[in-house]
């Protein structure tokens, strides 16, 4: 059979990365921000790995953390059966550059991204709003976004676009404690 790493000391050795965890037959590295783009052309391109697919890219808010978000990018290689998450940690001002030129799906992943985490990713062709409305204010997916407000977004059938409510509560919100329930 196969394998794409004959050690995982040889692909420390190639790319300036840090190995992580290995599960089943999944790798991680771990790379720093402005390496992305080389990292994934080196993986995609480099006979020994052919990691042609890129089949997610997904974002973590850690909110405490110096480097709060974490995106990381999920590779699959079909010659070889493994798979191979790629990871990188950036701060809230950090932008990480596009990998839209290394693969093209990227494009619609890091705008989705960028929509709900507000992670810039520089160098990108089209960065705009994806799944929510363009005047939507802030970024849903992160950890610090309220959850209750005044307004309500809904779509209206008879305007025939999406309107906004002020929100009318029938009781006051009450603040639960163990010593007073009620």
């Amino acid at each position: 059979m196969l394998k794409p790493f004959k050690s995982l000391k040889e692909l420390g050795a190639l790319l300036p990365c840090l190995i992580t965890n290995r599960f089943k037959d999944e790798f991680g590295i771990v790379v720093a921000s402005p390496n992305i783009p080389f990292s994934l052309t080196f993986l995609k391109k480099h006979f020994n790995h052919r990691f042609q697919i890129l089949s997610c890219i997904s974002g973590v808010d850690f909110l405490v953390t110096n480097y709060r978000f974490s995106v990381v990018y999920d590779l699959l290689s079909l010659k070889y059966n493994t798979r191979l998450k790629v990871k990188t940690f950036v701060n809230e001002v950090t932008p990480i550059p596009s990998s839209c030129d290394v693969f093209v799906n990227a494009n619609w992943w890091e705008r989705e991204i960028w929509d709900l985490f507000g992670i810039y990713f520089d160098n990108h062709p089209d960065l705009r709003r994806i799944l929510t409305d363009y005047g939507f204010e802030g970024h849903p997916m992160r950890k610090d976004f309220p959850l209750i407000g005044y307004i309500e977004v809904r779509y209206d059938e008879s305007k025939k676009r999406v309107v906004t409510d002020s929100v009318e509560m029938t009781q006051e919100f009450r603040f639960f404690n163990y010593e007073t329930p009620w």
